[in-house]
Formats: C-alpha cells, structure tokens, sequence
C-alpha cells in the first residue's frame, strides 16, 4: 500500500454513519458515493488516556485543497479528486461531507458491492493539524481530551474497511506537551528542599 511519508499526517475514524450510493441510472454506470469523514463535537473511541473530537469550523483553512478520495487511504486507489471535480468536499452543521463521482473500474465497482452489502460502512480522513491547532483539557474522571479546532492540510476522504485509528502518535506527542507546558513550577521553599536533600545525600555517600 502506498503511503505518504509526512510524519504529521494524521488519520482519523469516526461513527459518522452510513455511506450512501447515488446511481444515475442503471444503464450508463454513473455512480456517487456520499458520506462524512468527520462529524463535530463527537468524541473518539478511547486512545490510550486521551480521547478526540473534532470542533465545527476546523477545516474553513482546507476545503480548497487538493483532495483525493481513496479506498483505505490507498494511494494507488483513488477513486476522485477535488481539483477533477470528481470529488466534492464541503462542512455542513454535522461535519465534514464528500462526494465522489467514481470511475468506472473494477475497484470501484467491488467498492460499490462492499458498501451494499454492509461490509464497508465507515469513512476517515487524513489530515495535518495547524500550528496550535488543537486544546487540550482534562475531565472530571481523568482522562484528556483533545479538540481539534484547526485543520492546515486535509489529504484525502476515505471509506475505511476497519474502523479504527491507525496511529495515534502524533496526537500523543501533542499531549506530552500540554502536560509539559501545564506541570506546577515549583516554589523557592521547594528547590530549597530538595536542594538540601540533595546535598545530605551526596554528604551521606561520601561518608558511607
């Protein structure tokens, strides 16, 4: 599977409910898939301590793009692309919503099959988060939440065949840096403290 090689990439799968098929007639084989990539204010599955959503309005900066449609964030499965116009992507109150007109190939025609049949039903996206980009705030029972309020670059619209996040560490390392730039510095009386225990230590080692 080809890959894009940006370590601030990142992809994302959300609940946002079943893809549509538009056939303009059975005949001609034109076909649309319709569904949302992102849905707002919805909170992820639990990563590891942290949770996600995503805030309405984060893609205002990326909508015009040059955005791909994949299958599973294939590169070698594109199946529209916005500066084509055979792919559409727009926010609406729900969230982020795409259109793809696809081509006529036997991958996308096994698409088609899968997402009748039910067995493909959810979409993702890829995406780069702008420079403070994101909050962070910590609830009630402990654990994180990260919104995303600012997208720099969206990559592609996928439908997914796993619901599932990929890689997470990029949201991780945005994490350990909250924690970082929210740790208590601590007070003269404390650095005097340990200052002093430090200093009984090294005496008590040098006397031992």
């Amino acid at each position: 599977m080809a890959k894009q090689f940006d370590a601030n990439i990142e992809r994302r799968v959300f609940d946002t409910g079943q893809i549509e098929i538009r056939k303009a007639g059975e005949s001609d084989g034109n076909i649309t898939i319709c569904g949302y990539a992102a849905v707002f204010d919805m909170l992820s599955e639990p990563l590891g301590g942290w949770r996600e959503q995503i805030a309405a309005g984060a893609f205002n900066d990326c909508l015009g793009d040059d955005v791909r449609a994949l299958f599973n964030h294939d590169a070698s499965a594109v199946l529209g692309r916005t500066v084509s116009k055979t792919l559409r992507i727009a926010q609406d109150s729900r969230g982020l919503k795409y259109e793809v007109d696809l081509p006529d190939t036997q991958a996308a025609r096994d698409l088609v099959t899968s997402i009748e049949r039910g067995d493909v039903s959810q979409s993702s996206f890829a995406f780069r988060v702008a420079p403070n980009g994101d909050r962070w705030d910590e609830n009630d029972d402990g654990v994180y939440i990260r919104t995303i309020t600012k997208v720099a670059r969206l990559y592609d619209v996928s439908p997914v065949t796993y619901p599932a996040y990929p890689d997470a560490s990029v949201g991780l390392r945005s994490l350990d840096n909250w924690k970082a730039s929210h740790a208590p510095t601590p007070d003269a009386d404390t650095i005097k403290r340990q200052s002093d225990a430090r200093k009984r230590e090294l005496t008590l080692l040098e006397m031992g």
